[in-house]
């Protein structure tokens, strides 16, 4: 992930959390110079880093961070994530926008990391949604795509998903695929949502790209993997709980999207300590 993805996301992270000043530390701290820890109180998969240290680089250039991790690995409960030295003052008003960031992108990369081991030795895939806090959404899906999960479209811009409102306005799937196709052409990809296997057929029809199953029962998602039989990617979505990732990855489904990975996952515990 590119600096300039997230440059100004820290800043305006710091901007919010500074405000004029930070009165406390200016009052205890002068110029004092110190040594400081970033330290994982529980075991889980590292993600932010970079970020981590983008955010006390714009508090003092002086401050030094270290750490002999990447993103991606593991952590264990009482490993040394990062080591600071530098001004006092300076770590401590950056401690909490840079442990904010890494404890939320850790917590969803850990999630993440979860869901996919699940399923692993299938051929499903865990991906995420849009669901993601409003301008974090890059930050967010990077912490999916380090816990070892793929993104889904970023944007409204990346592709076409016909969802059920688009349906439901248009009169058919059939009828949405035709204008989208009469307005992007042909060459664009095409995902549909579908709720029933009426619809599912009518997609497969279409010859759409990838048909979403909108919460629909594990049975349901068997019978239309079935229907399917290749001729598109199948997605399984709609509030997939952790514990129903085995039975859905074993229906076929090339895709399963969890909203819960950038919405519900809790922040991995980490601290900073000076030293």
């Amino acid at each position: 992930m590119h600096r300039l993805l997230y440059k100004d996301i820290v800043e305006r992270a710091l901007t919010e959390d500074l405000g004029s000043e930070d009165c406390t530390t200016g009052s205890v701290f002068s110029g004092e110079e110190g040594k400081a820890v970033i330290v994982a109180k529980e075991s889980g998969v590292l993600a932010g880093l970079p970020v981590a240290e983008e955010v006390f680089a714009q508090v003092n250039r002086q401050i030094s961070f270290l750490t002999a991790f990447q993103d991606g690995d593991i952590i264990n409960t009482g490993d040394c994530v990062a080591s600071l030295e530098g001004p006092i003052a300076a770590i401590l008003m950056g401690e909490r926008v840079a442990l904010n960031f890494l404890q939320r992108m850790s917590g969803i990369a850990t999630a993440t990391r979860a869901a996919v081991e699940i399923i692993r030795g299938t051929r499903a895939r865990i991906t995420d949604t849009r669901k993601t806090t409003p301008g974090l959404r890059i930050l967010e899906k990077y912490a999916v795509r380090t816990g070892g999960g793929v993104n889904h479209r970023f944007n409204l811009a990346d592709m076409v998903l016909i969802k059920d409102n688009h349906i439901r306005g248009a009169g058919s799937i059939r009828e949405a695929v035709a204008r989208v196709r009469r307005c992007c052409g042909f060459p664009v990809k095409i995902e549909v949502e579908t709720e029933t296997l009426d619809e599912v057929k009518e997609a497969v029809a279409c010859g759409v790209d990838i048909i979403m199953l909108d919460n629909m029962t594990t049975s349901q998602m068997d019978e239309a993997v079935n229907l399917i039989d290749g001729r598109a990617l199948v997605e399984a979505s709609g509030g997939i709980s952790r514990e129903r990732l085995t039975e859905v990855a074993a229906t076929g489904v090339d895709l399963i999207s969890l909203g819960y990975l950038t919405n519900k996952s809790r922040a991995l515990d980490l601290s900073l300590k000076l030293y």
